[in-house]
């Protein structure tokens, strides 16, 4: 089973976005997980929950859900967590396949 996590991004600083960018993968890699794609939002067809304006996002696949857990709580991410928060307001979630 593959499980997926999905960030949903508005950049507000490219700057501090290229500095957690190159550092990220890193801590993924650690616990399992591969960034699978990266890209721009080009079109939103309907946004009936409100959401907050992104503008990018990311696919991230974990070999399970624990994996990702353990990623997102783990301290090598949560060191990058001020140069996220320069970088960039995000919605993070997971989905199970």
């Amino acid at each position: 089973m593959t499980f997926k996590v999905i960030g949903l991004m508005e950049l507000t600083d490219q700057n501090a976005f290229e500095q957690y960018r190159q550092q990220v993968g890193q801590t993924v890699e650690l616990f399992k997980g591969q960034i699978k794609a990266r890209g721009v939002i080009t079109d939103i067809f309907w946004n009936e929950l409100h959401c907050m304006p992104f503008n990018t996002f990311v696919e991230l696949h974990f070999s399970s859900k624990e994996d990702a857990h353990a990623w997102v709580h783990s301290p090598q991410y949560q060191s990058l967590v001020p140069i996220r928060n320069q970088a960039m307001k995000l919605t993070l979630f997971g989905i199970s396949i």
